[in-house]
């Protein structure tokens, strides 16, 4: 006998549900997301198991390649799949959201989904934070222009490297002004 594992995965606790080649239910618990832990509770069924299967998510870069470590046949399904093929289903919970997935994998009805490399995902971290701080710099920099308009300074077009300066000189004769646009360019220059 064959078994078949559906995963629907949480932040916190992830179901597990374990059938047979003839759809038995097994298992029916829900874990800490650890792969230790996931591990633990499919420890009887290893031996025998055929395919571990968990929707793609924010955890499926970590949690796919460390199942696959514990030697657990794991495999990322599309999501768009996995919820048209459960669509039909009246109660969704997490119990039988693992359910639907462990049937998807004993059927063979599913569709992988890539997961990229460790290296890919901390290069895109890397774009997505340097982006981000892209964003506040240049958010900063227009609440100072637009703020400063409203009691006339017009600042036009300067140069970045020549921002902070004109910015000072400009704001200089009004203390109150010039305290908060300077609380301002401190922080555009930590961002």
């Amino acid at each position: 006998m064959e078994f078949f594992c559906g995963l629907d995965v949480a932040t916190e606790e992830t179901a597990v549900c374990v059938v047979d080649n003839h759809g038995e239910v097994h298992l029916t618990v829900k874990v800490a997301t650890e792969p230790e832990a996931l591990f633990a509770v499919l420890k009887p069924f290893v031996a025998r198991l055929r395919r571990v299967g968990l929707e793609a998510g924010s955890l499926s870069p970590w949690l796919h390649p460390e199942l696959l470590k514990l030697g657990l046949p794991a495999t990322c399904l599309e999501t768009q799949h996995v919820r048209t093929a459960m669509s039909a289903q009246r109660n969704k919970t997490d119990e039988k959201d693992a359910l639907g997935i462990a049937h998807i994998m004993r059927t063979g009805g599913f569709r992988a989904a890539h997961v990229k490399t460790e290296s890919c995902y901390r290069m895109r971290l890397l774009l997505t934070h340097r982006r981000n701080l892209k964003r506040r710099f240049l958010d900063l920099e227009n609440a100072v222009r637009h703020s400063l308009k409203s009691f006339g300074i017009k600042l036009g077009g300067i140069s970045r490297s020549k921002f902070d300066q004109a910015v000072r000189e400009a704001a200089a004769d009004d203390p109150f002004i010039a305290e908060l646009t300077d609380a301002m360019l401190t922080a555009r220059a930590i961002s």
